[in-house]
């Protein structure tokens, strides 16, 4: 199967310094592809010390990411940056739809009008996008029926790669990951906040909204070797591919597992706020595809990928 030289492939990532491109960076920089990180410029940034080549430009203007693209003349890029958050979509649309769609927009622009060696840019899509289609099992020729401004936002970037794709041949791959935990830092996500909240009081109270939806859950690791398989193997281009695991948990069941892993002895109350006003009942995924095009599969099971995760932040806090 071909695949992407690391000696000679000069990689470009937006997003570096969030969940997912902390993770993936040094794997990259580990298999020795030339690798560069598009960041927006925030006082005090500079003059920080990077593991990776820097360069500075937002995404929403158009401008400097011309100019970043012309400078650095990356093989491939791997666009991760994007406000992710569900929750704070539904009260920031606009923002939300502005930052992930034009900010997308520009940068492929951008290397398809500025690149003179460009050969791939793959793309953070979600299964968000499948919403409440009606399907149990979510499979990429599904229907989209995003349910939140983030993931409408995902769904126009998707359909407008697509048209690059089909006006200009723009090499394009779209990963569709499922729900991914494993995160060092923020704290606002679902397993996480609950890893943190029993911790931290063993004997106490911890609270979430809603227990019924039921999500397939992605350890980090495994969402950073989909992005490294595409990477790899040339076969991903022009392909729209699920990354899951197949099995889905309730919310609450999720939650239960985790204060069985810990210990956890206080009372989980549910319906501590308000219920999102489109929450997508069933998210489960199939990696069929991904198995036999690239020969991807994931390798943790929830519960190992819970026990590295409480691990961690049990060591910090």
């Amino acid at each position: 199967m071909p695949t992407t030289n690391p000696a000679r492939a000069k990689v470009l990532v937006t997003g570096g310094t969030g969940f997912i491109g902390s993770h993936l960076i040094p794997e990259l920089l580990s298999k020795g592809y030339d690798v560069w990180s598009l960041e927006r410029y925030i006082t005090g940034r500079i003059g920080t010390t990077h593991s990776v080549k820097t360069i500075f430009a937002d995404l929403n203007d158009g401008f400097t990411v011309r100019k970043a693209i012309r400078t650095i003349q990356p093989n491939v890029v791997i666009h991760l940056a994007s406000l992710s958050a569900v929750s704070y979509s539904y009260d920031h649309p606009q923002e939300v739809l502005e930052n992930n769609l034009m900010g997308t927009v520009n940068l492929a622009e951008s290397c398809l009008r500025e690149g003179q060696d460009f050969q791939h840019f793959l793309f953070a899509g979600t299964s968000e996008e499948y919403g409440n289609n009606g399907y149990e099992i979510q499979i990429e020729s599904n229907p989209l029926v995003p349910a939140s401004p983030y993931a409408i936002s995902k769904t126009a970037c998707e359909n407008y790669l697509k048209y690059l794709k089909e006006a200009h041949d723009f090499p394009i791959t779209i990963l569709r990951p499922f729900n991914t935990y494993g995160r060092k830092t923020d704290r606002h996500f679902l397993i996480e906040k609950a890893i943190i909240q029993m911790l931290k009081g063993r004997c106490a109270t911890a609270e979430f909204i809603d227990p019924n939806p039921i999500r397939d859950w992605l350890y980090v690791a495994d969402h950073v070797n989909a992005y490294l398989t595409c990477l790899e193997k040339t076969r991903a281009i022009g392909e729209t591919i699920n990354f899951c695991t197949g099995h889905g948990y309730t919310i609450k069941a999720t939650v239960e597992k985790i204060a069985e892993l810990i210990g956890f002895n206080g009372k989980i109350v549910w319906g501590a706020a308000p219920q999102r006003p489109t929450e997508s009942k069933v998210i489960i995924g199939n990696y069929q595809k991904a198995n036999k095009l690239l020969g991807w599969e994931p390798k943790y099971t929830l519960e190992n990928g819970l026990v590295e995760t409480i691990d961690w932040w049990k060591n910090q806090l």
